[in-house]
């Protein structure tokens, strides 16, 4: 039997209920707890729809599901772990209650026991069902599969309607079934028709799965009953999940079982200033005091206070559609920070993705920029490029590629003029050197880039799978680079023969060779400025000297300005097609976009406009 001072926490009990948010801006709201809800008009239809079901609130919910579901926390940013946890919360209260809540009419009153292993939730289901439907045992935790008992005439409407609907069910009595995540459907003609008991699993099974099944159910729960006992109710995670049920938006009631004679007004009293202390003091209570267990069932009178609370509530259509309504709305206003939570921590991915972009950026600019060096300070005059270069320099090609100017003769049979081997030698070998120096670049910034990468810890198993492929050059840029390199030599022989107009002086008695004196421009191009750079041989001066006698200091300026100008253009345009492969892997990993947490944001508007 209940203690006086039981009777008393009891007592206090009943004179509280889940309160709603005063600052709560949802028109006409419903009665805030059940409480209240006696004092409602007693005349209400009680398949009328629920509280808030305005015809657009159905899409707006389904919307912002469909906007959850898609998002991916793909970086390993401080908080991603709870913002996962948060997402697939908020998805799976969305299609497990919210959704079939909005539209259902007239469905009864669920109520969810939860509790910890060895509380007595499914003693308790027993006792207020009459019979035993679910398993009770020393061995724990017992209630493997979801156990949920109704009137017989719904039991097909929670076999085949919305509620739930990513578990499988099954009909019962199944009272020592194990099938996994399957919910069990039970009928009895003990509950009335507007009641649903829900036994769920331990939320602190051993078994993983259990918690997870424990806190689905708690979510999609019109009121959420948490059974703990007297010797474990102090315990943390009891404390933890019924500040997730009150942060979920549950209407919350609590059960305290097992408390011994004698000591139990103690353990009452510390238990309710733990309630208050814990922020769910509104929460109704009970207790229920140790006793002897028959058939899986507690005596009837232990039980009598809970079974004539649940009658009450659902008794009256109007106090029934009050809790559901109590809960939808607390529900609906937990997404007014929870949703955008969500979305702060969407755009810690966009942030961070945004870093990882300009690491490829900056790879490559650095890379660009040390190519830039290497194409001004003579560096490339060396090995096969100058061996070529003496050759043509030094055994009167270069020479002859001058010439006094005589009466121009048409060649016979029209054949152009062939060019000289030396020229075209010098003229590969400083394609290969260049093509060889582009590519070093741009696997050096491949390489860098992934370095950087693996350093951050948010990229985390992004590069699992690409890392190998990207740290590599792409394989069609060998043959891009060939192309650009001899579209380049293309490009400066014509800024030769369009802007290369000599001296007065000289053009009078001298003309010359357009193919050599571009491979002329371009080796000074390759060591322009570099009079603190000994190139072997001492030949490099003199295409300075010789492109200065023909054109000009300040013509020669501008020829090689635009020169260089558009092989760094070139340039860079291979380095920005190779870094946009590394784009390409952010997005196929699909990390949010700076579009996605601003539809989050107005989507909680959305919710607000259509309640």
């Amino acid at each position: 039997m209940t203690s006086p001072a039981d009777q008393s926490a009891v007592d206090a009990g009943a004179e509280t209920g889940p309160e709603r948010d005063a600052s709560s801006t949802a028109p006409s709201p419903a009665p805030s707890s059940p409480k209240e809800a006696d004092t409602s008009a007693s005349g209400a239809d009680e398949n009328a729809p629920p509280p808030h079901a305005r015809p657009d609130l159905g899409r707006v919910l389904t919307e912002l599901r469909d906007q959850i579901d898609s998002l991916s926390f793909v970086l390993e940013v401080p908080g991603v772990a709870e913002a996962r946890e948060a997402q697939s919360e908020l998805r799976n209260q969305l299609e497990d209650y919210v959704l079939p809540r909005i539209s259902g009419k007239g469905t009864p009153l669920l109520v969810v026991l939860g509790g910890s292993t060895g509380a007595g939730k499914s003693t308790l289901v027993n006792t207020l069902v009459g019979s035993r439907v679910s398993a009770t045992g020393v061995l724990r935790p017992t209630t493997s599969s979801p156990i949920l008992v109704c009137h017989p005439d719904h039991t097909e409407w929670y076999l085949e309607g919305p509620l739930l609907p990513g578990m499988g069910r099954v009909p019962g009595p199944a009272p020592d079934a194990i099938a996994g995540d399957q919910l069990v459907i039970i009928g009895s003609d003990t509950l009335p028709e507007g009641l649903a008991l829900l036994d769920s699993p331990d939320f602190d099974s051993v078994f993983e799965d259990h918690y997870e099944f424990a806190t689905k159910l708690m979510a999609a729960a019109d009121l959420w009953l948490c059974v703990t006992t007297a010797a474990r109710y102090a315990d943390a995670q009891v404390w933890q999940m019924l500040q997730r049920a009150k942060e979920h938006g549950a209407t919350i009631g609590v059960v305290l079982s097992r408390v011994p004679q004698g000591a139990g007004s103690e353990v009452v009293e510390h238990f309710a200033a733990m309630l208050e202390e814990h922020g769910v003091g509104e929460a109704r209570r009970f207790t229920i005091p140790e006793t002897r267990i028959e058939n899986s069932r507690l005596p009837e009178e232990a039980a009598e206070e809970i079974r004539e609370w649940l009658l009450h509530l659902v008794e009256d259509g109007s106090r029934r559609t009050t809790v559901i309504g109590d809960t939808l709305s607390a529900v609906l206003d937990s997404y007014r920070t929870r949703v955008p939570e969500l979305a702060k921590q969407v755009e810690l991915q966009v942030e961070k993705r945004g870093e990882l972009r300009q690491e490829v950026e900056a790879c490559y600019a650095t890379a660009l920029a040390e190519l830039d060096e290497a194409t001004r300070n003579g560096s490339l005059l060396r090995g096969e490029v100058l061996a070529r270069w003496q050759d043509f320099a030094g055994t009167g090609d270069l020479v002859r590629a001058l010439h006094v100017q005589r009466p121009r003769l048409p060649r016979k049979g029209g054949r152009r003029r062939r060019t000289p081997a030396r020229v075209r030698s010098l003229k590969a070998a400083l394609r290969s050197a260049l093509e060889s120096l582009i590519l070093s670049g741009a696997e050096s910034a491949a390489e860098q880039v992934i370095a950087r990468w693996r350093a951050n810890p948010a990229a985390g198993e992004m590069l699992a799978e690409p890392a190998t492929e990207l740290g590599l050059v792409s394989p069609e840029l060998s043959r891009r680079v060939t192309r650009a390199v001899s579209a380049w030599q293309d490009h400066v022989l014509e800024l030769i023969r369009t802007e290369g107009v000599t001296k007065r002086s000289v053009a009078k008695l001298v003309s010359f060779d357009e193919d050599a004196l571009s491979l002329v421009l371009i080796v000074g191009l390759l060591g322009y400025g570099t009079t603190d750079v000994t190139v072997e041989g001492g030949t490099s001066a003199v295409s300075q000297r010789l492109l200065k006698a023909l054109f000009g200091a300040e013509s020669l300026r501008g020829m090689s300005a635009k020169a260089r100008a558009d092989l760094r253009s070139r340039i860079g345009m291979l380095f920005d097609e190779e870094a946009i492969r590394f784009g390409q892997a952010l997005d196929s990993a699909g990390i949010a976009d700076e579009s996605t947490a601003v539809q989050l944001y107005q989507a909680t508007y959305n919710l607000e406009v259509a309640r």
